[in-house]
């Protein structure tokens, strides 16, 4: 398996994803956020890359995942019809330019989180060099960490590698709201990032442990598209699984990636789902170049 092959095809599904998630809007185009109640605190506001979530607290606002370059402004402006309070607090679900583009849009005093793997993947970025290193995560937690206390309390967790090798799950327990970035993004086979430490083999253990470790969750951000719950991520574990599984059998029996893609369909208790052959040639190259590795 030619590593070359590989980033062309995660390539193209990152494309599909990020289409998705900025809901067709032309890059050119008016930059529109639309802002959607879920609680008298919490508001999702979507367009722009990943749904970003504002934590409305009593010392300031939390912002999950701060959208592409040039989305801060819409962002804010969007925010201000909701509160006069300031951002303090933003928490990068990963390191992708749709979910962190714009961290320098506010101002450096903001306290800047992320899981501790996703540091190192911005650090790699161009978009965080020179002056813009200020913009980076400065705390960083390893598996679990909570900020805030009482009502203002959100939890951040990691169970292990999948879309990245550093996505945080974001929970706010008083809301029973669980923001999941794109661990859990549209009903497909997701896009794995190999080169920051993403993991197709790893994907559906990281969501178990999620699906069995997160209680008392009513309501789940995906990090793209419309809102699902705990049931959807119990689900896209076993269709990860049963992926995975497909795949290291084929590889098992001596079979090519090619052979493997071309000949799986997708089983009818998924039929929600889609699966573009580009998708599932992508995610089976990725989990051949695991196995060989």
């Amino acid at each position: 398996m030619k590593r070359a092959g590989v980033l062309s095809a995660l390539i193209v599904v990152g494309v599909l994803s990020l289409a998705a998630g900025s809901q067709g809007q032309p890059p050119t185009g008016p930059k529109i956020v639309t802002l959607q109640k879920l609680k008298d605190n919490l508001y999702l506001l979507s367009g722009g890359g990943g749904n970003s979530l504002a934590f409305i607290t009593d010392l300031g606002v939390v912002l999950v995942d701060t959208k592409l370059p040039g989305w801060g402004q819409p962002t804010l402006d969007k925010l201000r019809t909701v509160t006069t309070k300031p951002v303090t607090t933003i928490i990068n679900t990963h390191s992708h330019s749709d979910h962190s583009g714009s961290n320098e849009f506010f101002p450096t005093s903001v306290e800047i989180i992320s899981q501790e793997n996703t540091r190192l993947n911005m650090d790699k970025m161009d978009a965080f060099r020179g002056g813009k290193v200020n913009f980076l995560p400065k705390l960083m937690f390893k598996e679990k960490m909570p900020i805030g206390a009482g009502k203002d309390r959100v939890d951040l967790y990691f169970f292990g590698a999948g879309h990245t090798g550093g996505d945080a799950w974001v929970v706010f327990p008083a809301l029973r709201v669980l923001h999941a970035g794109d661990m859990l993004a549209f009903k497909q086979p997701p896009t794995i990032d190999l080169d920051n430490g993403g993991s197709g083999l790893m994907y559906p253990d990281a969501l178990t442990r999620a699906a069995t470790s997160l209680k008392n969750i009513d309501t789940v951000v995906p990090g793209h598209g419309p809102l699902m719950t705990m049931k959807d991520v119990e689900e896209f574990a076993q269709f990860t699984r049963d992926f995975r599984d497909a795949a290291v059998s084929g590889f098992n029996h001596g079979l090519g990636a090619s052979e493997v893609a071309e000949a799986w369909r997708l089983p009818e208790k998924y039929r929600t789902y889609t699966a573009t052959p580009e998708q599932i040639k992508a995610n089976v190259q990725v989990i051949f170049s695991e196995l060989t590795r």
